[in-house]
């Protein structure tokens, strides 16, 4: 029987790991910082921001908001984006642990050879 890699690891990791695959597409970050500029937003107003399609920019915003990144409300025809900011403020402090912790030992510098 075969089972999930993931569920070897820490619900942090797998939220990490997550957040960071939503993140390494160039067109959710910079509807992220769309959103961060803006408060709220209308999809429509997303599209016309980035040099995507409608469509291509609505598959990015409901990848986000499957990570609950982002937050929609239906008015009328349209739908109202903004960011989920206490989702945003706890990723902010794992991700700040994370980088604090890898980056808290000297073994490796940059002109130096790994000491394995």
């Amino acid at each position: 029987m075969t089972y999930a890699k993931t569920t070897a690891f820490t619900e942090e990791q797998q939220q990490l790991a997550r957040v960071a695959k939503a993140l390494a597409h160039p067109a959710r970050v910079a509807i992220i910082q769309l959103l961060a500029s803006k408060r709220s937003c209308i999809s429509g107003d997303i599209a016309a921001e980035l040099p995507l399609s409608r469509t291509t920019v609505s598959q990015h915003l409901q990848e986000l908001k499957s990570l609950d990144l982002i937050r929609g409300d239906i008015d009328g025809l349209t739908v109202c984006y903004c960011l989920n900011t206490a989702l945003l403020q706890q990723v902010y402090q794992q991700f700040t642990a994370f980088f604090v912790e890898a980056t808290a030992s000297s073994a490796c510098g940059p002109d130096d050879a790994c000491a394995c």
